[in-house]
């Protein structure tokens, strides 16, 4: 199943192709090189943060929800820093914070998608 934003971005380029394709082939200067980006400064885009957390809704929009087995208290996470969020899902991305549930939700998230989720999540009320 492709997520929402990979379906995006694939019809995006599509749009884009043809074009980039007629623009003039006449070789460009090289780009200046640039620092890499350091994943704790990443803007989140939180309008993709929202079309990526769709799926959340259905443990963590339910109030006093635990889930079966094991009994987990299944915490809300609207409202809570954007920082505390990136935090939690890229240790559940790198295996240091145990959950098996949000351990494999977070293995198909990039650092940007992190962000992003992150930037929508912190401004739920």
């Amino acid at each position: 199943m492709m997520r929402p934003l990979t379906i995006a971005a694939c019809l995006a380029l599509g749009a884009i192709a043809p074009t980039a394709m007629a623009q003039d082939t006449a070789p460009a200067a090289a780009p200046a090189a640039q620092p890499a980006a350091d994943p704790a400064s990443a803007a989140g885009n939180a309008e993709n943060g929202r079309m990526l957390t769709y799926t959340c809704q259905g443990c963590h929009g339910i109030d006093g929800y635990k889930n079966a087995y094991p009994n987990f208290h299944v915490p809300k996470i609207g409202g809570q820093s954007a920082q505390y969020l990136r935090n939690a899902l890229t240790d559940y991305k790198n295996g240091t914070r145990n959950h098996p549930t949000m351990q494999a939700q977070a293995q198909s998230f990039s650092e940007q998608d992190i962000a992003d989720i992150a930037a929508f999540l912190s401004n739920l009320k």
